[in-house]
């Protein structure tokens, strides 16, 4: 571990030791994720003639890769795979794509979700909609009802993620500037020629028989994990007076720890912590700084039948500095 006569600077120190992209690492993360992506697609077109049942058991493994290519663009907008942000860009905008969202647009929101997360008083940008105990007391009948249908497992796991990437990510925002509008409605252009030219070649029935599964298995996966990352028990949140960069990302951020099959598909997200401490660290070495630093080992790790329980955790209670269920009101 790096030491420094300002313990201050230490994790600015580590951080910076793993910041630097190798391109033959990140190459090859790009070609054994695309292209195996693009295999299965094709084994899911042509299972479509012996049994469905085998499309959709191919559909499980294609919506991985398609997970693990969403984090690969989610690292190339933190200018974390690829040395320029032209190539992060040139790479990162096709990735999103194949996973119906536009790169500017989301890590327009991901930026802002990284500079406020833990914050109580920044709410509402790009993180799952979380009140105080506080506020939902305030709120008329409806309002509650509401509130506790969005954050329903059934609605927010099951439901919302295929409509967020599928509807919600080709609208436009209010304070989007002209420029950012532009990229959005190319994003979508794009989606839709490339929709097209497929169902052109192979029929719209079979499309969606093999697209549907793919996009609703990994945009829930993909929504759980972002869900467990800042949503556990011991989530640390504070108001904006108390707001720390440093310690809001390592008790703000899971560790949630995964078997090695599924840190792989996933890219390493589970090491939340570490990314929201260094997010310009590439994936493929987040493992790597928490093995060597044992500032990161600090951290309780969450794993995946303790992250179930989080599923009850829906309230801020300030009194208490921590999240809590209906049944605890």
């Amino acid at each position: 571990m790096t030491t420094s006569s300002n313990p201050e600077n230490t994790w600015q120190q580590i951080v910076m030791r793993y910041s630097n992209p190798s391109s033959a690492a990140s190459w090859w993360q790009v070609i054994n994720t695309v292209v195996p992506y693009a295999a299965l697609w094709v084994l899911m077109y042509y299972s479509l003639d012996v049994s469905y049942w085998l499309t959709l058991l191919l559909s499980v493994f294609a919506a991985g890769f398609l997970v693990r290519a969403f984090i690969i663009f989610h690292d190339c907008g933190h200018g974390a795979i690829f040395r320029t942000e032209r190539m992060n860009r040139c790479v990162g905008i096709p990735l999103g794509l194949l996973a119906f969202t536009p790169y500017h647009r989301w890590h327009r929101d991901h930026k802002e979700h990284h500079a406020t997360v833990g914050n109580l008083d920044k709410r509402g940008v790009g993180d799952v909609q979380t009140l105080t105990v506080a506020e939902y007391k305030k709120l008329t009948h409806w309002g509650k009802f509401s509130y506790r249908f969005y954050r329903h497992p059934i609605f927010l796991l099951g439901i919302a993620p295929p409509l967020h990437f599928l509807i919600q990510l080709r609208l436009p925002k209010a304070n989007m500037s002209p420029r950012e509008h532009l990229y959005l409605q190319l994003s979508n252009l794009a989606i839709v020629a490339g929709a097209g030219l497929i169902i052109w070649l192979i029929g719209w029935k079979a499309y969606v028989l093999i697209q549907l599964p793919i996009i609703y298995i990994a945009s829930v996966h993909g929504v759980w994990l972002f869900y467990v990352q800042h949503q556990y028990k011991d989530v640390k949140w504070v108001r904006s007076g108390d707001w720390d960069y440093k310690s809001i990302a390592l008790e703000g951020s899971s560790f949630f720890k995964l078997p090695r099959v599924l840190q792989w598909f996933t890219g390493n997200i589970g090491f939340h912590h570490i990314h929201h401490l260094g997010p310009r660290i590439p994936n493929y070495r987040l493992m790597k700084c928490y093995k060597e630093n044992p500032i990161f080992q600090n951290t309780k790790p969450i794993t995946f039948f303790s992250s179930l329980r989080s599923l009850r955790l829906r309230l801020w209670d300030e009194e208490r500095q921590r999240l809590v269920g209906f049944s605890e009101l």
